[in-house]
């Protein structure tokens, strides 16, 4: 080879080695009638079924990953079940049973003992159970509820609530100018007149008056009864609504009642109804709703029901037993 030839293959290896380094340039635009003249490029793959992958490198379906085992459900063990059924019993007999027994009552049933004593966890429940009793009893409703819901407020002859206590007469008994009062402001003779009173559990007021007087008033205004305007009545017996009765000459008397408290629950209610009743009145001509309370019977649903009760006993004329004897016939 000659000098010429040689600087010849000498360029064409440098030039080689320029173009691999430098970055790639953008393709100029193609005219028409050159892309006309270009070989048309290959046929795309058809298209794989959706939800399969397929392996680009070799355009093979790739197999779907293997799926994972559901998991298993753990099985409690016997004490795991006893602590979260609230059962203090070691091993008891037949647990499904003894579990199936305390859905049906509030009972203090299988909470074992510790020698010839209570439980430390038992005690405490005990104990923190009859102070919302006592609370329940000795304190009055809240009378921020009472302003909320537009009660006016009276009075039995109790001066307060250790009278009320001690002398259950006087907490049947209104003085002649506040029955007065209350006759003006309730209105006479109306079809249905509804009250609340405090009674023997002030919990149960706060509790549960909220939820049942609206259902109660609109329930009975949608039935078409005329309804006397609501109050609070303070340290109130139930024979107090039979002087309500007479003073205001309503055909059907409601007292939504706070009762005796006990060690299952504090705030339980009672509806007590009468038709047209009448001071001396013996108790069977009262038809009574008991066990309102979020573990009994809701206020809500509770108020529905009575409002079905009502209209009945305004329809027939009759109560309690009466009331008996009238679907009887």
């Amino acid at each position: 080879m000659n000098e010429r030839e040689i600087q010849t293959v000498i360029e064409a290896v440098i030039k080689e080695i320029m173009e691999k380094k430098a970055p790639p340039r953008t393709a100029a635009p193609v005219s028409a009638s050159a892309a006309s003249m270009m070989p048309a490029p290959p046929s795309a793959a058809p298209s794989e079924p959706s939800g399969r992958l397929v392996d680009v490198r070799k355009d093979k379906p790739v197999p779907p990953p293997e799926t994972l085992p559901a998991p298993k459900k753990s099985v409690k063990t016997q004490e795991e079940l006893a602590a979260d059924n609230g059962i203090l019993i070691d091993n008891p007999e037949d647990m499904g049973a003894l579990i199936r027994m305390k859905t049906y009552t509030s009972a203090r049933i299988g909470v074992g003992k510790a020698g010839p004593r209570l439980r430390t966890k038992t005690l405490l429940k005990l104990r923190a159970d009859h102070a919302a009793a006592r609370d329940a009893v000795f304190t009055d409703p809240d009378p921020a509820l009472i302003r909320s819901l537009n009660l006016p407020e009276y009075k039995t002859l109790c001066k307060d609530k250790n009278e009320f206590l001690t002398r259950p007469d006087l907490g049947r008994q209104i003085e002649k100018s506040e029955l007065e009062k209350l006759a003006a402001a309730a209105g006479k003779n109306k079809d249905v007149l509804i009250y609340a009173s405090d009674g023997l559990s002030s919990t149960a007021i706060n509790r549960n008056l909220s939820n049942i007087l609206p259902v109660l008033t609109e329930g009975l205004t949608g039935k078409g009864l005329k309804l006397a305007a609501p109050f609070f009545l303070k340290y109130g017996r139930v024979g107090a609504m039979d002087r309500i009765g007479e003073a205001t000459g309503a055909a059907v008397v409601c007292v939504l009642l706070g009762e005796r408290p006990g060690l299952a629950t504090a705030e339980s209610m009672s509806a007590y109804i009468a038709y047209k009743p009448t001071v001396g009145m013996p108790e069977a001509r009262r038809t009574v709703v008991s066990n309102i309370h979020k573990g009994g019977t809701a206020a809500v649903e509770a108020g529905a029901y009575i409002c079905d009760i009502i209209e009945t006993i305004y329809k027939s004329g009759a109560s309690g037993v009466d009331l008996r004897r009238e679907f009887g016939k």
